[in-house]
């Protein structure tokens, strides 16, 4: 009776159980048919097991760059959190290199990459750019616009909220969009929600923002809003993919640091099929814009774009994770101008900037303002307050709105870093030239969409 192989034997040899068990015992057992002995059966299992695994760095081993000064008690401890963070997160094996900006603050438990954390790696971690992927500011200068009428028009084209458009709404991406989602294993399931959420912005701090040029007094419309729907799924499978390598080959790494090595027919599928969303999300910014010009009878006479949730591969053959970080660099993509947009808040000017490619931030620059607590904190010291009285305070001389026609507090300036302290530590540190501004006139954000919504409503009836 021909001896067969099992993953039994393998966990008897001293080996970690995991996917490769499959074609290990496959090679084995074909050996064994062949006439081959155990040992040579063995060996030829021992063919396909994963290397061993990855430990973690020892604390402090690796240091990453820090760009960011406290200025009161508040900040001092925001930017310890951030620090400490940071730290864990240097421990992971393939991470080279990191840096924290001046609107660093966390975004999960410890370990895990800040907004405005700029991590290099050997590869690609899904979890370093978020669910958010390529979250994005995008402007189109309009000359002759009225900013109130284009504030108008934006509010009667635009989306926010949850989910997609309605049916009858809906705006069809571009067809060699689409026709790259359907051709992706990775994408080709979203092809109708592609569709579905195409030219919606979301909630949280996503907005559409009109303003005139400081340099020219022409009107400009930016907005900021990232994949949606289609990039949460996205996320969901890659963070999928990185978890099956964290198990095989790095255990002791944390969950959301996870990898997919860049080098492995799912690293080649994910990187394609970021670029596939980033030409999606592209899209779906000047989709807006140009349905707004259309409504006032304006011409666009100038328009760029960048992403700040992403994954870039510089010629040194290493992966650039900006979390809520600006490229800085020359080349950083295809069709990347030398000017990048950073919004501050709604009372503030967008600003427009060239960047320094700061080595010392890894080429990065900042992406905002950030916060220094987190949206509960922020509610919590404005308890007792009206919120119609903040708001008129905060809004105070500009056009500011939410589409679900609550105001959402937490999105208001003092939810911010102070925009004076963040640009001021964007020249101290050296990552940007102010090169023009955008001066509100008024904005659009989603609001807090939640206080009526149909299950709270239903609650309040009973």
């Amino acid at each position: 009776m021909t001896r067969v192989m099992s993953g039994q034997d393998l966990i008897d040899a001293g080996l970690r159980q995991g996917r490769w068990f499959a074609q290990a015992l496959a090679a084995a057992n074909g050996v064994l048919d062949a006439g081959g002995t155990q040992e040579e059966a063995m060996a030829a299992a021992l063919a396909f097991a994963p290397s061993a695994a990855s430990p973690l760095r020892a604390p402090g081993e690796l240091p990453f760059h820090v760009n960011i000064a406290a200025e009161n008690a508040d900040e001092q401890a925001n930017v310890e959190a951030v620090k400490a963070s940071m730290a864990e997160l240097m421990r992971t094996p393939v991470v080279r290199a990191g840096a924290i900006l001046p609107d660093a603050c966390p975004a999960g438990p410890p370990g895990t990459v800040p907004v405005g954390g700029v991590v290099a790696s050997d590869a690609i971690h899904p979890g370093m750019h978020s669910a958010d992927i390529c979250c994005s500011m995008a402007i189109s200068v309009l000359p002759g616009a009225a900013p109130g009428a284009l504030l108008d028009a934006v509010q009667a084209v635009t989306h926010f909220g949850p989910g997609g458009r309605p049916r009858g709404q809906q705006i069809r991406p571009p067809d060699d969009v689409l026709a790259a989602f359907a051709a992706h294993p990775l994408l080709a399931d979203g092809v109708s929600g592609a569709i579905e959420h195409f030219g919606t912005q979301g909630d949280g701090n996503h907005f559409a923002f009109v303003g005139t040029l400081r340099s020219t007094g022409e009107t400009a419309l930016v907005t900021h809003h990232g994949s949606r729907g289609p990039g949460a799924r996205l996320f969901d499978k890659g963070m999928r993919l990185a978890e099956r390598t964290r198990r095989d080959l790095s255990p002791e790494t944390l969950a959301q640091n996870a990898w997919i090595p860049a080098d492995s027919a799912d690293g080649e599928s994910y990187f394609a099929a970021l670029q596939a969303i980033r030409s999606w999300t592209k899209a779906s910014h000047f989709v807006l814009h140009d349905m707004a010009a259309e409504r006032v009878g304006a011409k666009v006479s100038d328009r760029f774009w960048n992403e700040h949730n992403f994954v870039f591969r510089k010629s040194d053959g290493l992966f650039y994770h900006g979390k809520g970080a600006t490229p800085a660099f020359a080349g950083f993509a295809p069709d990347a101008t030398d000017l990048t947009l950073i919004p501050l808040n709604m009372a503030e000017p967008v600003l427009i900037v060239r960047g320094r490619d700061a080595p010392h931030a890894l080429g990065f620059s900042p992406h905002g303002a950030g916060r220094n607590f987190s949206r509960g904190q922020h509610r919590r010291q404005n308890a007792g307050r009206p919120d119609a009285e903040i708001f008129a305070q905060e809004t105070a001389g500009i056009d500011a709105r939410f589409y679900c026609g609550v105001a959402d507090i937490s999105e208001l300036p003092s939810a911010y870093k102070n925009a004076a302290a963040v640009r001021a530590q964007i020249e101290r540190f050296g990552l940007a030239d102010v090169v023009d501004e955008v001066v509100p006139y008024g904005s659009i954000m989603a609001g807090d969409w939640q206080a009526n919504a149909p299950w709270r409503r239903k609650r309040q009836r009973t």
